[in-house]
């Protein structure tokens, strides 16, 4: 069976549109950042809406280990409307040290963007707060499909403060069959 070709696609045009490596005002990332302990499933649990990830529920990461030193994303999702399974694998580098959480992200050839994790659990790595290269692109991840209220309301509020349209937040659905 077949995986549909959307996601990998629209994250190639992603990034050769917004394949800066820069960071929005404001927005720091994290420091004494652990790769052992943040690789692994992710899941998506809130964003802002953007052509590369439109329409798509259950949506997940999983980052792991590369022979060459960087680290291989495998992002997946379901098709609201088909049910289809979309994927899209990418790799990432860090752009300052191991221990600063800033990296860049490519799907495709030499385009990359960035990925700058602002907030970090601390203890166990349970959630994590990321920026791309402007105030268009923001994540919470998880390690469970579903965080509580006050996560939520944390990251609504640090978001918020960085600039970040708020209003427009979408929350993932992970209840598809």
């Amino acid at each position: 069976k077949s995986l549909p070709m959307r996601l990998p696609l629209i994250c190639i045009l992603y990034l050769c549109l917004a394949g800066c490596l820069g960071a929005p005002d404001n927005v720091v990332p994290v420091k004494e950042f652990e790769l052992d302990r943040y690789l692994g499933q992710w899941y998506e649990i809130a964003r802002l809406d953007h052509s590369f990830e439109r329409g798509l529920d259950a949506v997940s990461a999983n980052y792991s280990l590369r022979d060459d030193g960087g680290i291989r994303v495998l992002n997946s999702g379901v098709e609201r409307e088909t049910g289809a399974l979309s994927q899209a694998e990418g790799r990432a580098y860090f752009v300052e040290d191991s221990s600063t959480g800033y990296l860049k992200v490519s799907f495709f050839g030499p385009f990359y963007g960035s990925y700058i994790i602002f907030d970090l659990d601390p203890d166990g790595y349970e959630y994590a707060f990321v920026a791309g290269n402007s105030t268009d692109y923001l994540w919470l991840l998880a390690r469970s499909p579903q965080v509580s209220d006050e996560l939520m309301a944390n990251f609504v509020n640090q978001a918020e403060t960085l600039g970040f349209d708020v209003g427009n937040l979408i929350v993932v659905n992970h209840q598809v069959n």
